[in-house]
């Protein structure tokens, strides 16, 4: 079924902090299939190319996007990460090999039919949310595939699945998203997203949806606005930063990029 609905023009998220670790750990992402592009926004892997002396930290970034990731040595043991409104570390082996699929916003729940409230701010085994997905996962995949063979697997099994989905394409709820990723998520909940809809549908819909409020989902996406621009530390020195994505004071901007990130923004965009 042809389903579209613009996000991926409108949403690159982000997740920078790799760059800030250890040499020899690399991230990479890579496309799925284009017939896949408007619901998964990419594949990745984070691996060691060889053991480190010590275990790996590695904090991933609010970025309100779902994903399904795995260690590639131990398929049979999957999970499932939710909307999350804080930065979230996990304390990884001295050699790993991991691989996810990240879900645009809204499209693990048009693909499966859960409640991402559900999934907020914490990680599962898939095996309890989607029994299936985490079947094929442990069947199919090993740690002799290339990345090719792991893109082309994925792609396979995805397109086949979205045959067989009805997406609820409610013109109501993307509308406001998109308002959301046009205004950089510096907007008004209650005054701007006028779609159509009241104030305590849009709510549960985007709690279904996203896992958590257009208020708290707008807030995530300023923030990743913030890392795409990549803003100098002359800028946030001047404190000139803040007042153009709509925060009142230094403080407030600091305190809530921190709670996102892990690490102040000086920090974050140290040269």
């Amino acid at each position: 079924m042809k389903f579209s609905t613009g996000i991926r023009q409108l949403y690159k998220p982000v997740q920078p902090t790799i760059k800030q670790s250890a040499a020899n750990v690399t991230y990479s992402e890579f496309l799925p299939d284009i017939r896949l592009q408007d619901f998964i926004y990419c594949y990745w892997q984070l691996k060691t190319s060889t053991p480190l002396s010590e275990p790996f930290i590695y904090r991933v970034v609010a970025d309100g996007c779902i994903d399904i990731f795995f260690e590639l040595n131990n398929p049979n043991d999957n999970f499932v990460m939710g909307f999350c409104k804080k930065f979230t570390e996990f304390t990884l082996d001295h050699s790993f090999h991991y691989i996810g699929v990240r879900f645009l916003p809204t499209m693990f729940p048009q693909f499966f039919r859960i409640n991402a409230a559900e999934l907020s701010n914490r990680f599962e085994h898939l095996d309890n949310v989607v029994p299936k997905v985490s079947a094929f996962i442990a069947s199919h995949f090993n740690p002799q595939l290339t990345s090719e063979k792991i893109r082309t697997t994925f792609d396979t099994y995805f397109l086949n699945l979205i045959e067989n989905i009805n997406f609820d394409n409610d013109s109501r709820l993307y509308n406001a998203i998109g308002k959301i990723f046009q205004e950089s998520g510096v907007i008004n909940i209650e005054q701007d997203l006028n779609t159509g809809i009241s104030q305590r549908q849009l709510r549960r819909r985007f709690e279904f949806y996203i896992g958590d409020t257009a208020k708290t989902f707008a807030k995530v996406v300023r923030f990743q606005n913030i890392l795409l621009a990549k803003p100098s530390l002359q800028s946030l020195r001047k404190n000139k930063l803040f007042f153009d994505v709509g925060y009142y004071d230094q403080a407030h901007f600091i305190k809530e990029f921190k709670n996102f990130y892990g690490v102040t923004p000086s920090k974050a965009f140290g040269r």
